[in-house]
């Protein structure tokens, strides 16, 4: 029977309702402008799945091909997935449609430093709050080779507890970037009151030191309220900048002095360097290191983490700044490993089924579990796992690694950083029988060169004795042939 179509009256036409809301690609919920330049938008956003705000910057890809930024865009992206730290702005995901290409970022709430500023200097101790947060945030980047090249208080976000956020990385340079031979960087760019002395001269810089000195005249201005070197005609402020001319006000202190003028020394080489910085007797006073890891792609710090009390997370923070790192480990204190704390009840490893299986070997053999494939490894035990952890961080702490541990996962990280971070490596124990388990081992983050040589001097030897030997006379669930290597 035909479906019959009711009758339309007046009294039955559509009444207006609620207008529901355009999503963005199905997810998130476009709010205001917060910002616009030549190429990008940035908008507040709400994510209607989690009620999370965040900022979306959209790009046209029309203007990007037109002026020959697709490169310059690659190169962002991989800068902001290779700095993720706690004082700077996070990037979260890349969409794209036929037009335009979204970065779905961290949203800051509290807006840009430099709004703080305008108003007038800020207290001496805010001030240097806010300039170690920046520090850490630029040392971070520059052991990750990246050099941001613009930094300046509109560039420099607070959040809701008062923690500062580095943000805009589109002048950003890594380390492989340098031509020339003379392993120094060319491109003219930067804010002009911010910018140092020799990318005026145009004959290379060192990205760190042109990092350093922004940040010497941002502080400058924390504490100041105005910039060092200013003049309404341009070419006259170059020429302050160049040879170095300014006067802190009188109320700065001498240690503040002495620091601001080893920072915006006009000579890179003998400018301060970051440890320096660190050490420094203005700067240090009620410095604190920051401690973060990432798990399941989120942003820790210690003080989130349940395996660590307030006491501990603060123990040996002082010592701790050169591994703070974006991976699956933190740079917690040695003592968290070594016994300090009682250890909570193993619990036992999450069970394989047949399609864990089948996705953990490209074969069906069971000697396919043996293999190594590049950047992990698995092998079989009938070891408890309690053995396999402990052997594990007695592994870590004969090479001075910091370890991580949540149930069955163990995350291990050392400390020798290079332009990957440090080397990340993941173990996690899963149950392969009521008497069997199946250990697999990734490399996280760091040099492939590296995880290879921790592999064959430490963590093979020392993991040998657990391994369960195949069976060769064993029948083989399928005749397909395995295709890995033993442990």
């Amino acid at each position: 029977m035909a479906a019959s179509t009711p009758a339309k009256s007046g009294n039955q036409s559509k009444r207006p309702g609620k207008k529901e809301p355009k999503l963005l690609l199905g997810r998130f919920e476009v709010g205001k402008l917060l910002g616009a330049g030549t190429f990008a938008k940035v908008y507040v956003a709400r994510n209607v799945r989690t009620d999370e705000l965040v900022a979306i910057k959209a790009l046209s890809k029309e203007k990007i091909v037109k002026w020959g930024l697709v490169a310059h865009i690659k190169r962002e992206i991989a800068i902001l997935r290779r700095v993720r730290h706690p004082y700077v702005v996070q990037l979260f995901e890349v969409m794209a449609t036929k037009t335009k290409i979204y970065f779905v970022m961290e949203y800051v709430r509290g807006g840009e430093l430099f709004s703080r500023v305008s108003k007038g200097r800020l207290r001496e101790d805010t001030a240097r709050r806010y300039f170690q947060q920046l520090v850490s945030a630029v040392a971070f980047c520059h052991t990750r080779g990246v050099f941001h090249r613009d930094l300046k208080p509109e560039n420099l976000l607070v959040d809701e507890n008062g923690d500062l956020k580095v943000s805009d990385f589109g002048l950003s340079a890594v380390a492989e970037q340098s031509r020339g031979g003379d392993g120094l960087l060319h491109t003219f760019c930067g804010t002009p009151a911010y910018v140092a002395p020799e990318v005026l001269s145009r004959r290379g810089y060192d990205g760190a030191k042109v990092d350093i000195w922004s940040c010497g005249v941002i502080l400058f201005v924390l504490m100041a309220g105005s910039l060092p070197f200013h003049d309404r005609n341009i070419v006259s402020m170059y020429r302050k900048i160049y040879k170095g001319e300014f006067r802190c006000p009188r109320w700065f202190s001498p240690d503040l002095n002495l620091l601001l003028h080893r920072l915006l020394d006009t000579n890179p080489r003998t400018r301060i360097t970051i440890p320096e910085i660190m050490e420094d007797n203005w700067f240090k006073k009620g410095f604190r290191h920051v401690q973060f890891y990432t798990e399941d792609d989120q942003l820790h710090t210690l003080a989130d983490d349940p395996q660590m009390g307030a006491d501990e997370a603060q123990g040996d923070a002082g010592s701790l700044w050169e591994t703070e790192s974006d991976c699956s480990v933190i740079s917690c204190a040695s003592s968290v490993s070594e016994g300090k704390r009682a250890r909570p009840g193993m619990s036992r490893p999450p069970s394989l089924n047949a399609f864990d299986i089948i996705s953990f070997s490209r074969g069906f053999d069971l000697s396919g579990l043996f293999e190594e494939t590049g950047d992990e490894t698995r092998f079989l035990s009938k070891e408890p796992v309690s053995t396999i952890i402990t052997k594990l961080e007695e592994i870590a702490k004969a090479v001075s690694f910091t370890v991580r541990r949540k149930d069955c996962r163990v995350s291990i990280e050392g400390t020798r950083e290079g332009e990957n971070g440090p080397l990340t490596i993941a173990a996690e124990i899963f149950e392969l029988t009521p008497s069997i388990v199946v250990v697999e081992v990734k490399k996280k983050s760091g040099d492939k060169e590296t995880y290879e040589e921790f592999c064959n001097k430490e963590l093979k030897p020392g993991l040998q004795h657990l391994v369960l030997a195949p069976d060769y006379n064993a029948k083989p669930v399928d005749s397909g042939k395995g295709t890995g290597k033993n442990f």
